[in-house]
């Protein structure tokens, strides 16, 4: 997990060398500048100092970065950089752009904290406490290379700083080092037994062993030291700890099968105020996770297989979703596919239900555990993706594939059940199928995730609704939004990527034949032995552009940390 530290050591305390701040000092100026001050009795101090107007220059930028702390204690990022702003305003300082950097850090915003950890690393002496909050953005944007450069050094310049090991471990586990990452993570338990985001990082570490006893004693460990007040460095985002401790001895349970202990650790996760990018995504995670255990009918756990038998290769019914594999078929390789064409309130599409089928038998072809479903309405593709994501807390390797029509509204997607009814003015959400509530129920570090959706890239609201013809969009204006982010909180490790059929702001073709350009591609190279599933993509990529002649190019982002290979070499 992210961990931030601080490096007050950094500014020097030159502040109480006025004379005409005498009387106050003794009252006001240990308030403001301690670290161990409550946040608002520190805001507050430093707010009566600046009212004084006695200081100016450094001086009065040395209590901006002291009110800075306090706003920072409170999670509210935004005041801490304009406090740290008017600062470097004053006096620019390595103090003050690494407490800005690491605000930026926290609000997800990675390239202006690396770039305010540059500037601080440009007014003074090398820091190993700036290199590893830059390594901490590096890691977030997913250039784990240049992490764990920053990691190495900043364990040259603070060899002793458990923080540092146990970030460079979170690093290794991330690129698949489990045992160089267990390495790092003892090693900052043994500089320091008493801080908990080692523990958490080991629980996921004997998680992805598959060792889930041992997860959950450390999870537990974790959470008893985040509870008991052990003192943290002033740039930890609050609560962080303790939302993490959470979340992860959740995933613990609910991998060994215990749903009770899952259910109650994933409400624990959502009770703490989240002000941090990585403790909103474990919230939104535990959001789904509860959800998802709440609804579940209480059946024996199966026992996952390493190797799942391939389902058979008859497809679903109209309008019926396939039975789910079966208990010997559960395993690592787990796939979801829908394909919604019989439309009731908007044009029918013609392929999407061949769509599903041809895809559906390429993957269990190459040996995955499949899902399908073709022409759901509401109700029954609600069902199937939330019984999928349920399931897939077995799997080590999940992927998503829809075929329909699909829709961004204020900035989200959503894919659009058959008898969903297009209406300005109505809760039209209520009735669709959130791709961030599917990214957040498969968001975990031990599974690689991969999403293809053959869908429009249309908002519906416009005037145009349901007048382009032949193709899936819904109207021919803003196409759906491209992720932001894939895994930028603290519990996506093993990768993600998104694939779409078109690009933003395009119109994904149906096709004049019995499948879309995009889906008769992917389903001739998905099972392609020993191609990687990012050379795959080019190669569909490649086909669709040269058969649509140009009128549509495939699109895809990506988290994944290595090479991935749906049918194996």
């Amino acid at each position: 997990m992210l961990r931030l530290l601080a490096a007050l050591t950094l500014l020097a305390a030159t502040l109480w060398s006025a004379p005409s701040f005498a009387q106050s000092r003794a009252q006001l100026g240990p308030l403001c500048t301690s670290e161990g001050t409550p946040a608002d009795q520190q805001i507050d101090a430093c707010n009566k100092i600046i009212a004084l107007r006695v200081f100016k220059g450094g001086q009065l930028a040395t209590v901006y970065f002291w009110r800075a702390v306090g706003w920072n204690k409170k999670g509210d990022y935004d005041k801490v950089i304009s406090d740290t702003t008017e600062g470097i305003r004053l006096a620019p300082d390595q103090a003050l752009y690494n407490l800005r950097g690491s605000a930026y850090f926290d609000k997800g915003e990675n390239d202006i904290a690396i770039a305010d950890f540059n500037d601080a690393l440009k007014l003074g002496p090398p820091s190993g406490l700036i290199l590893h909050n830059r390594a901490n953005a590096y890691k977030a944007k997913h250039d784990y290379a240049k992490a764990l450069a920053d990691y190495t050094e900043a364990i040259r310049l603070y060899p002793g700083e458990a923080y540092i090991y146990d970030n460079r471990g979170s690093t290794k586990l991330k690129l698949g080092d489990i045992d160089g990452a267990l390495a790092d993570v003892n090693e900052a338990i043994r500089l320091n037994p008493k801080l908990p985001a080692p523990l958490i990082t080991r629980t996921v570490i004997w998680r992805a062993k598959g060792n889930f006893d041992r997860a959950i004693a450390d999870g537990s460990e974790a959470i008893r030291l985040a509870k008991s007040n052990v003192p943290l460095a002033v740039l930890t985002a609050p609560n962080s700890v303790l939302i993490a401790g959470y979340i992860h001895r959740a995933l613990a349970y609910e991998a060994k099968g215990d749903v009770e202990h899952a259910k109650d650790d994933y409400r624990s996760t959502l009770q703490g105020t989240a002000s941090d990018a990585g403790s909103k995504s474990n919230q939104a995670t535990a959001k789904v996770r509860l959800s998802l255990l709440s609804d579940a009918a209480p059946t024996p756990r199966d026992t996952p297989t390493d190797t799942p038998q391939p389902q058979k290769a008859d497809s679903a019914p109209q309008g019926q979703p396939a039975s789910a594999p079966d208990t010997a078929s559960r395993g690592k390789r787990m796939a979801l596919v829908i394909g919604n064409g019989a439309y009731t309130h908007v044009r029918a599409l013609a392929n999407p239900s061949n769509d599903a089928r041809a895809v559906a038998k390429s993957l269990r072809d190459i040996g995955f555990a499949v899902t399908e479903g073709v022409d759901l309405d509401r109700a029954r593709m609600q069902k199937m993706t939330r019984d999928f994501l349920r399931d897939a807390a077995q799997a080590q390797l999940a992927v998503v594939y829809y075929a329909g029509h699909g829709v961004q509204i204020d900035g989200r997607n959503y894919l659009i059940p058959v008898d969903v009814e297009l209406k300005s003015g109505t809760n039209m959400t209520a009735s669709m199928i959130d791709m961030d509530t599917i990214m957040a129920g498969l968001d975990d570090h031990v599974r690689t995730n991969i999403l293809v959706f053959d869908a429009c890239r249309n908002n519906p609201m416009a005037p145009q609704v349901a007048t382009t013809g032949a193709s899936r969009a819904i109207e021919g204006a803003s196409g759906l939004a491209a992720p932001t982010s894939l895994g930028s909180g603290a519990t996506l490790g093993a990768g993600t990527l998104i694939a779409f059929a078109t690009a933003p702001g395009q119109v994904a073709l149906d096709g004049e034949g019995a499948n879309s350009p995009f889906s008769a591609a992917l389903s001739r190279h998905i099972g392609t032995p020993g191609l990687e599933v990012q050379q795959m993509l080019t190669r569909v990529r490649a086909e669709v552009v040269s058969g649509t002649k140009n009128k549509q190019v495939p699109w895809s982002n990506s988290s994944l940390l290595g090479e991935v290979y749906l049918a194996e070499k």
